[in-house]
């Protein structure tokens, strides 16, 4: 008899099968140059901290290290957070049209262990949820894992990627448990306007499905468009929002998020307390990052932090906007190439003309892209979209004008 008919745990359980990340799939296949013809230069990893170039604030460093010389944050805490910290969540994120309490407020291991929470929390095997398309890819692996099932509304380029809101109504049945926006969008750069989001509250309210808004780059939008939390918007849609340190302040390895449930009338005041069951499965997130989130989210007012902060912040956004107005300038020339406009977060979508360009595909396109000129963006397959690639836009702008160049001549060489 072999060992294998004497042990009883001799294959994986059926989540982990059921748990594939696309992004990792396809980058995988990817084959990485050994020997690059040029410096590489990375324009694929959503992480404004890769270059160096940007930095997280004073505020934060301060407060983090005072805290650890105070030996007072080193132990266990609530599995859901502090309550200082779910407090000063729940005052920054709460307003008058839809105010929260520390009781709304769920903190988890980052943005992603808040959607995790977020989606399982809502719903059952055999439920389903609408996600957009494209989308961050994470959104369908959790979904998949928990055999909850997707239906995709589409993400239109050619109106600045505003949902197809008559399809996403048309999707809706009695197992749909929500509709899931992400707004600034990852990866398409686009921030919806207060009248599309209107719309999207029309469809959930008509419907009376909640809304999961994942809403991690929060204010990160550029020119004259202005992002709108979407529980500000609406006194009836129960509305499940996502958020975390990790693109607001530049520390996504700090893994620290949140949701916070703005339900006004009630509705999911039995999900809400599921929320909390959720969160002692893994005992709370990192204790002391969370010490420091009063300090940077709300400091007192008039005080040096409060000053200090508003500085990072400006020169934050605004190198971010500059980057975002140069890389729409710059590729939007480049012939073979359909730019849509980056209105946020830190990413643009850029689209392949396979008319004019010798290329079979997205997936052609970044891997000819990186063995030719050594520069690596990310296929649109990885956002569920073929024929598009991601750039990320948070190097310093040096980088992002040898990069772009090489593009140029790529696209150029490559020309019909």
């Amino acid at each position: 008899m072999s060992d294998a008919a004497v042990w009883h745990t001799t294959y994986p359980s059926e989540l982990a099968n059921n748990t594939s990340n696309p992004i990792r799939k396809i980058v995988d296949g990817i084959k990485m140059p050994k020997n690059p013809v040029k410096p590489m230069i990375l324009l694929s990893l959503g992480d404004p901290t890769v270059f160096g170039n940007l930095a997280c604030p004073d505020v934060l460093t301060d407060a983090i290290v005072r805290n650890v010389k105070s030996h007072k944050h080193n132990g266990y805490i609530h599995s859901a957070g502090t309550e200082a910290a779910r407090a000063a969540i729940a005052t920054r994120f709460g307003h008058a049209d839809a105010p929260l309490t520390k009781d709304d407020i769920i903190i988890a291991s980052g943005g992603s262990g808040a959607l995790d929470m977020a989606i399982t929390g809502i719903c059952n095997p055999g439920d389903n949820i609408l996600l957009p398309k494209p989308a961050f890819s994470l959104y369908k692996v959790i979904a998949d894992a928990h055999k909850i099932h997707v239906r995709y509304y589409d993400l239109l380029p050619e109106k600045n990627w505003e949902a197809d809101v008559e399809q996403m109504a048309s999707l809706i049945d009695n197992r749909t448990q929500a509709i899931l926006i992400n707004n600034p969008s990852n990866p398409c750069g686009s921030v919806f306007s207060k009248q599309h989001l209107q719309d999207i509250l029309a469809v959930a309210e008509a419907h009376r499905v909640p809304i999961i808004a994942d809403e991690i780059y929060g204010d990160m939008t550029y020119g004259a468009s202005t992002f709108y939390p979407v529980a500000s918007l609406t006194k009836t849609v129960p509305v499940i929002s996502v958020c975390g340190l990790a693109k607001l302040f530049c520390v996504p390895g700090w893994r620290v998020g949140w949701i916070a449930v703005h339900d006004r009338n009630d509705i999911l005041k039995d999900v809400r307390a599921a929320y909390f069951k959720l969160s002692t499965i893994v005992l709370g997130a990192n204790s002391l990052i969370q010490s420091a989130i009063p300090d940077v989210l709300t400091p007192a007012t008039g005080s040096a932090d409060e000053k200090s902060l508003a500085t990072f912040k400006q020169h934050y956004y605004s190198t971010l906007e500059a980057n975002a107005k140069f890389t729409l300038e710059t590729l939007k020339s480049i012939p073979g190439l359909n730019v849509v406009v980056p209105q946020g977060a830190m990413y643009v979508m850029c689209g392949i003309n396979l008319d004019l360009l010798d290329i079979e595909g997205d997936l052609d396109f970044t891997q000819k892209l990186l063995d030719e000129e050594a520069v690596f963006v990310l296929p649109g397959q990885c956002f569920n979209i073929p024929n598009f690639f991601r750039v990320v836009f948070s190097a310093p702008q040096d980088k992002l004008a040898e990069a772009y160049e090489r593009i140029r001549q790529f696209c150029a060489r490559h020309t019909k």
